[in-house]
């Protein structure tokens, strides 16, 4: 599994700690220069008036030119920093959770769910970079103007400045309220979109059951009420979410008009310039949009830092299926599989899924696995290709616990043909050169022949070209099957496991198959798990697993005599009693 150390959310944010500390340069001096402008402002209304020569207010007009131009100079620098920091930082973290879900044992996996699993990569990571892309570029500067608007602001009037004591409170309660209620909401939503991507994907992965047995009208419903969820939620967030704006601008607008209440008398009396109440209701209007753009941060917060939590879940879950530190080195050859009294039980299960499993398989020979469904034939082969750990007993490859290999090392020695034949979208050669990337057309011509695949793709105007849809729809199953088979033979391993990987071929192809594979596999070990007992008939030997136990072992002919849960499969498949 996975050994890169941890990637936190806080570590991505400290690779970009130079672009961030020159961002923070860009967005002081930009508040700088806007606040410098409404205290030259007053400076010409008050005093560039009464210079005749107008000198006074040609350089005063030309500083604040240059301030405008400096903050305009510096924000474009901001927002190109900032926009690029948060692309960055959403790409490695996409990056990060890849790598974090390709690690994870199937258990986390289940645990956590596909479909959520898919939201927090794509939906959660857009929430949180959408989140970062407005903090760098506008909220950041938030605290520098506000803190900087009442620092000017106590400099041209201490008196007028205690009014900001009443409306930046006021203001605080109310986002405050509102992101208060709105979180319990965003993280509802999150797991709405979550059910909606799972009754989605059941879809479309199931749409031909769903035409067969004409349920479209109902899944029409589930997707229809799971929507309804999801917007009604939405909607009732997007209400609270509307008031951020409103409560900015009623208590501006409120404030402005208590300074020219309070401020009124004052200029009749004339210990108040009009230059400087100008100035301060400007610098009220810079600390109001410095909260107006922190109150735009509490409208996505509460999303972004629920999206937050949930990727962070994923970070930080612990994979149970771990690298050893020190592991030992595996043979290139001459593999046997062992397996000792291996037992497994599921977490939470009461009773244990596999008990008391043992038998071994030497190079060169085959060995088939037969049962009833549910006798744990599935989950013995994701024990032995490491999906899952045992929970009592051990398997060795070449005489080393599985537990003590490198995973990536144990996998080069193990093909794998699945129960049901995934293939990636792409060319038929890059979908047989996924077991090995160095394979010649040679190569992969001759594993197709092997898996009597060749017939049909030499029948494809392109060939070993053709394209493969994803999932390989573009085929039969029993086409699926067998590429997935020759996939597997193109690696040539030390090990074959084979789980029902013969079911969708018709008998012929099936035995001369199974022909080809034996002699081809040459020095190997080749556990197949099968339904039918034609493909497992003429293995070294047939293990039969009862209640997830080996209840008898041998060769066709003596299950036949000695195994009674053998002899019905047979007669259940060939229609003959037992006994004949």
């Amino acid at each position: 599994m996975a050994s890169d150390a941890p990637v936190s959310f806080k570590a991505l944010i400290y690779r970009q700690r130079l672009s961030i500390a020159l961002l923070v340069l860009c967005q002081a001096g930009q508040t700088a220069a806007s606040l410098t402008l409404p205290s030259l402002s007053a400076r010409v209304i008050d005093l560039g008036l009464a210079d005749t020569s107008g000198q006074m207010a040609l350089r005063t007009g030309g500083l604040m030119l240059g301030a405008a131009l400096a903050q305009l100079v510096l924000a474009a620098a901001a927002t190109f920093i900032g926009a690029r920091v948060a692309m960055q930082v959403g790409h490695d973290l996409r990056d990060a959770l890849f790598r974090k879900v390709h690690g994870l044992a199937l258990a986390e996996i289940q645990t956590l769910g596909v479909p959520s699993l898919i939201t927090r990569c794509t939906n959660d990571v857009q929430q949180l970079q959408s989140m970062l892309t407005m903090i760098l570029t506008m909220i950041l500067m938030a605290p520098l103007m506000g803190i900087g608007g009442v620092v000017m602001s106590f400099r041209e009037d201490a008196k007028l400045s205690a009014l900001l004591l009443v409306s930046v409170p006021v203001l605080a309660l109310i986002i405050g309220t509102i992101l208060a209620r709105s979180l319990p909401l965003y993280t509802a939503m999150q797991g709405q979109i979550d059910r909606l991507n799972g009754i989605l994907r059941e879809q479309i992965t199931g749409l031909r059951v769903i035409r067969a047995f004409v349920r479209d009208t109902s899944e029409q419903a589930r997707f229809g009420k799971a929507n309804e969820a999801l917007t009604a939620t939405a909607r009732q967030s997007g209400r609270l979410m509307t008031l951020n704006m409103p409560a900015v601008l009623a208590v501006m607008q409120m404030s402005g008009v208590a300074v020219v209440w309070f401020a009124a008398p004052r200029l009749i009396a004339g210990t108040l310039q009009v230059g400087a109440q100008v100035a301060f209701l400007s610098y009220i209007a810079q600390i109001m949009f410095s909260v107006m753009m922190a109150a735009m941060l509490f409208a996505i917060a509460p999303r972004a830092l629920v999206s937050a939590r949930r990727i962070a879940e994923v970070l930080d879950t612990p994979i149970s299926l771990v690298t050893p530190a020190n592991p030992k080195p595996l043979a290139d050859s001459d593999l046997r599989l062992e397996v000792q009294n291996v037992g497994f039980r599921y977490p939470g299960a009461e009773s244990a899924v596999l008990s008391d499993i043992s038998f071994s398989i030497g190079p060169g020979e085959v060995v088939g696995v037969i049962g009833a469904t549910g006798a744990g034939k599935s989950t013995l082969l994701n024990l032995i290709v490491r999906l899952r750990d045992v929970t009592s007993g051990k398997i060795t490859l070449g005489g080393i616990d599985l537990r003590e290999l490198d995973p990536e090392a144990l996998w080069q020695r193990i093909a794998l043909v699945p129960q049901q034949a995934y293939l990636f979208s792409g060319t038929l050669a890059e979908t047989l050169r996924y077991g090995k990337a160095d394979a010649t057309d040679a190569d992969l011509w001759a594993a197709l022949e092997i898996a009597q695949a060749a017939d049909f793709v030499r029948a494809l105007a392109e060939g070993l070209q053709s394209n493969v849809a994803q999932g390989g729809t573009n085929f039969s199953g029993g086409q699926r099957q067998r590429l997935a088979i020759a996939r597997a033979l193109v690696r040539q391993p030390g090990l074959y496991l084979f789980d029902d990987s013969f079911s969708a071929l018709d008998f012929g192809t099936d035995a001369r198959l199974r022909a080809a594979l034996r002699a081809s596999t040459g020095t190997a070990a080749t556990l197949i798990v099968g339904q039918r007992v034609s493909s497992l008939r003429h293995a070294d030997r047939i293990l039969v697993m009862e209640a997830g136990r080996i209840s008898a072992s041998g060769t066709h002919e003596d299950l036949m005599q000695t195994s009674p849960a053998y002899a019905e499969i047979v007669a259940s498949q060939t229609g003959i009693e037992a006994a004949a």
